[in-house]
């Protein structure tokens, strides 16, 4: 036997509280005959006479009275998974999950999600702040809807799409040996030289050694291994040594002259930052239009003053998914993504 339709059994339900077939016909905005012909069908699905007929009206057999009983209980289940369904779509839109590493969340989200929050006042977002890798596990599981993080290449099971530029810097404190030379510093010096730096499975320590691969370099263990690039740059301007780190985190520093950039010797530590999800799923909502607002900071990059001691030397490509190079300054800035 196949189910009864819904619309047959609000017809039954309609017929009890209107006392006629022709009034609950009227009630749902149907012909008569139509709604004789509904009731004929939901009579014969079921095998049982649910009306008796009589031309004072339509009364309910005992079968049929405990029918609309039993209907009346489905179309309120059904009316109550409706209902859900609304609140989980108005609840999903008005919800963001977020994850970023620590330099993205300190220093460039705050403002997409302000501009974001502008255009969807009742959005709540909720952000967790960890290292690269972690993000990615993240994405991985479903458990955020979105990630940014600093990790050079491609991550496994996700996609991506380039959101900002940066640089990272090789500073260290005034009056440290390496201010007072002349000529810029060798990889192979910088590699041998314990540095402060990130935890593991930070972005920004996996792209230092990555550039410094790059040369068939592998730097030493680190002279002190920090939680966040501001504990990093805290440590560096305490005089504890000297530390590769974003260039978004001592910009202020080093045009104050807290901090002194060293040059380095042919080591590209361009790199972009990424936003990633889930392989197999598009971003929809909250979580596009964040992607949207991160992306639009592309075509209009912050201005960042140039600071004498630093040469020029051309633009270098910082790569993400799908071969979309970004060209980056020498400031770090984007120009804007291009295809090569």
């Amino acid at each position: 036997m196949s189910h009864p339709d819904v619309e047959s059994l609000q017809l039954l339900v309609h017929v009890a509280d209107q006392g006629s077939l022709s009034a609950a016909a009227a009630e749902l905005g149907i012909s008569q005959p139509a709604a004789s012909k509904r009731m004929s069908r939901l009579e014969r699905r079921l095998g049982l006479r649910l009306l008796d007929r009589t031309r004072r009206g339509s009364a309910l057999t005992p079968d049929g009275a405990l029918v609309t009983a039993w209907a009346r209980r489905v179309l309120d289940d059904l009316a109550a998974l409706t209902d859900g369904a609304a609140a989980l779509r108005r609840a999903r839109t008005a919800q963001l999950s977020v994850a970023a590493s620590l330099t993205v969340a300190e220093y460039l989200l705050p403002a997409w999600i302000g501009e974001l929050r502008r255009s969807h006042p009742e959005l709540h977002v909720g952000l967790q702040v960890t290292n690269s890798a972690r993000v990615c596990e993240l994405a991985r599981h479903g458990e955020i809807d979105i990630g940014f993080i600093e990790s050079p290449g491609r991550p496994a099971g996700l996609r991506s799409r380039a959101v900002a530029g940066d640089r990272l810097v090789l500073v260290a404190p005034p009056g440290h040996r390496w201010t007072r030379r002349r000529r810029p510093v060798a990889p192979a010096e910088v590699a041998a030289t314990p540095l402060i730096s990130r935890e593991a499975g930070s972005g920004t320590r996996e792209a230092a050694a990555q550039a410094l691969a790059a040369h068939g370099l592998r730097p030493v263990p680190p002279l002190l291994e920090l939680g966040s690039s501001t504990a990093v740059r805290n440590a560096v301007v305490a005089g504890a040594g000297p530390a590769l780190i974003s260039e978004l985190v001592v910009t202020a520093d080093l045009a104050a002259g807290t901090l002194a950039e060293i040059p380095i010797a042919g080591l590209t530590l361009e790199r972009s930052l990424c936003a990633v999800w889930r392989t197999g799923t598009t971003l929809t909502g909250p979580a596009a239009a964040l992607l949207t607002q991160a992306r639009r900071r592309l075509t209009n990059p912050p201005i960042t003053l140039a600071r004498p001691h630093q040469p020029a030397r051309p633009n270098a490509y910082a790569r993400c998914d799908k071969g979309v190079g970004i060209p980056v300054d020498r400031r770090g800035a984007e120009a804007g993504p291009q295809r090569r």
